[in-house]
């Protein structure tokens, strides 16, 4: 019995040729994505080298920042420059809003002058020849080679059409020798409406002083006498 005996214990073998041990193999899985991993990041750099756009060098990339930075002062620049700008268009407004304001104010003390002045005019003695229109009101000053007019001259209707005139001055005068004249000036063309003063200042020959003139008063090429008057010279 000692002979067949002995102390091993047997150890149940799963197949008949002994034991084996089974080596780790890598996922299939795994493989699949690694793989994915490796080709997407190949076809990225391929498609970024061949169709991106190109990679900056560092000096291309420090004159970028430089041009973005002159961009941003520009455009703080123009941001200024807008906002003084709209502060202008502001002022001018306001400004531009109480002239308009002014303006109404004085267009209504026009309208009440104006209605002052009708109100006169109807005062006004006529023209002592009864002529329309009339010599209304005249007032002539001279000093050595000067005369000095101012001439009112009046329609009676006040919706008459306008009366498209020329003034003559003939002149009564002196000269510095003591010797006296008569002398016709050029013609003077005046439009008057209603009403309308004629004034201003004309030469006299040879330092001449006035001391009389005669006012005559045409219509257009016409020499017919539309109205006249003598007045005095102050």
């Amino acid at each position: 019995m000692a002979l067949f005996s002995s102390n091993k214990r047997v150890v149940f073998q799963p197949t008949a040729y002994g034991s084996t041990r089974r080596r780790r193999r890598v996922p299939r899985w795994l493989v699949l994505i690694l793989t994915g991993i490796v080709l997407g990041a190949g076809g990225l750099l391929f498609l970024q080298k061949s169709y991106g756009p190109p990679r900056l060098t560092a000096e291309e990339s420090e004159r970028l920042h430089q041009d973005l930075n002159s961009a941003n002062i520009d455009k703080q620049r123009l941001q200024s420059q807008l906002a003084q700008q709209t502060r202008d268009l502001e002022e001018t407004r306001s400004a531009l809003s109480s002239h308009d304001d002014r303006l109404a104010q004085l267009q209504g003390r026009v309208s009440s002058l104006q209605e002052d002045i009708q109100m006169l005019v109807k005062d006004i003695p006529p023209d002592p020849r009864g002529t329309s229109p009339g010599i209304r009101a005249a007032e002539l000053t001279s000093q050595a080679g000067t005369l000095n007019y101012q001439v009112l001259v009046m329609q009676d209707d006040p919706s008459a059409a306008t009366f498209e005139g020329r003034m003559t001055f003939v002149v009564e005068g002196r000269y510095p020798n003591g010797r006296s004249n008569t002398i016709t000036l050029d013609p003077i063309e005046f439009n008057v409406d209603h009403y309308q003063y004629v004034k201003g200042s004309v030469p006299l020959p040879d330092g001449m002083t006035a001391r009389l003139v005669t006012i005559r008063i045409t219509q257009g090429e016409s020499t017919r006498l539309s109205a006249t008057r003598t007045i005095r010279v102050r």
